[in-house]
C-alpha cells in the first residue's frame, strides 16, 4: 500500500507555509485574503465520504468538495451518486462514486486501494452509512438487531481501521469524522437499536481519539440534532415531531447543508487541535431541559 502523495497541492500549499496542516499547528496570517483558505481550505486534499449518497453525508460532501478537496461518494445506489456529483461539479468541485459495501473488510480495502491509485491519497474519512428502525423493544426480532449493528456500528469500526491503518503508517495526519447521533447522547424513545449503536460509535470515537492523537490523526463525532433524511422520515409521525419541536429551542428541524459548516472544521486546519470531540449541530436541542 503506497503513502505517497501525488503534486496536487493546489492553494492548500499557502497554507502548508504557513504552518498549518491536519495534524499541525496554526499560523495565522492575518489580514490577507488568504485568511479563510489559511483556516479551512482542502484544496490538495482527497476525502472519503462512506455513506455518501445519503442525504447529510452528501451535504457533507459537497461542502468538502466546495473547500477543494477531491471527494469519493461510496455507497450502493450509483444514479443518487450521480445526482450529487453533478452538483458538485456544477460548483467547481470534483468528486467521483465508488461503489462500496461499508460492512464488509475486503470491500472497504478494495475501496483504499482504488482511491490511492485513482486520487494519490486519503486524507479525510466520513463514516456515515445508517440505518434505522421504530420497532418497539420487545418485538425487535434478532436479524433487525443485527443488520442494524452491522451497518451503524460494524461499518464505522472497519472505516476506522481499514482507513486509520493507512492515515497512522504514512505518518501525514488526517482527520476522521463518524457521524453520531443525539441518541448517542441521550436516549431517545422509539429508536433502540439505534440508540444503542450511535452511543458506541461515540465511544469508540472518543477511545480512537485518545489513541492516535499522538500519532497525527484526529478523530471526531459530528452530532446532528433532527434532520429529516431517509432513515427518519418514517418516525417522525406528527406527535413526534411536536415533541422534537418543543425541545428544540430554534423551532425547527435543520437543514442538511448546516451541517457543512462542522465538517470543514473538524476536516480541515481550523480543527487541528480537536479530536475525541462530539460536535453537535442540533438547534440546541442538547442544551433544552425544562
Amino acid at each position: 500500500m503506497s503513502c505517497s502523495h501525488n503534486s496536487r497541492t493546489g492553494g492548500f500549499a499557502v497554507a502548508l507555509a504557513g504552518g498549518i496542516g491536519l495534524g499541525g499547528g496554526l499560523d495565522f496570517i492575518m489580514g490577507t485574503k488568504d485568511y479563510l483558505d489559511t483556516l479551512f481550505s482542502l484544496a490538495g486534499r482527497v476525502a472519503v465520504v462512506i455513506g455518501g449518497t445519503g442525504e447529510l453525508c452528501g451535504a457533507m460532501a459537497e461542502g468538502l468538495a466546495g473547500a477543494g478537496a477531491e471527494v469519493v461518494l461510496v455507497g450502493r445506489n450509483e444514479e443518487k451518486a450521480k445526482a450529487r456529483l453533478a452538483r458538485i461539479a456544477a460548483l467547481g468541485g470534483k468528486g467521483w462514486f465508488h461503489a462500496a459495501d461499508g460492512t464488509d473488510r475486503a470491500q472497504l480495502r478494495a475501496l483504499l486501494e482504488a482511491v490511492l491509485q485513482r486520487s494519490g491519497r486519503v486524507d479525510v474519512v466520513v463514516n456515515g452509512a445508517g440505518v434505522n428502525s421504530a420497532t418497539p423493544f420487545l418485538e425487535i426480532p434478532e436479524e433487525e438487531f443485527d443488520r442494524i449493528v452491522q451497518v451503524n456500528l460494524k461499518g464505522v469500526f472497519l472505516g476506522c481501521q481499514v482507513f486509520g491503518q493507512y492515515l497512522i503508517g504514512c505518518g501525514q495526519g488526517g482527520s476522521i469524522i463518524n457521524v453520531g447521533s443525539m441518541s448517542g447522547v441521550v436516549p431517545l424513545s422509539r429508536v433502540f437499536t439505534y440508540s444503542a449503536t450511535k452511543a458506541a460509535v461515540h465511544n469508540l470515537s472518543m477511545n480512537l481519539a485518545r489513541e492516535w492523537a499522538p500519532k497525527k490523526v484526529r478523530v471526531n463525532v459530528l452530532v446532528p440534532g433532527f434532520f429529516p433524511a431517509e432513515q427518519n422520515r418514517k418516525v417522525l409521525t406528527p406527535d413526534r415531531v411536536a415533541s422534537i419541536m418543543g425541545h428544540t429551542p430554534m423551532k425547527r428541524f435543520g437543514e442538511a447543508r448546516e451541517l457543512i459548516g462542522a465538517t470543514l472544521l473538524l476536516a480541515g486546519g481550523a480543527g487541528s487541535f480537536i479530536t475525541g470531540a462530539e460536535l453537535m449541530v442540533d438547534g440546541g436541542y442538547h442544551a433544552m431541559t425544562i
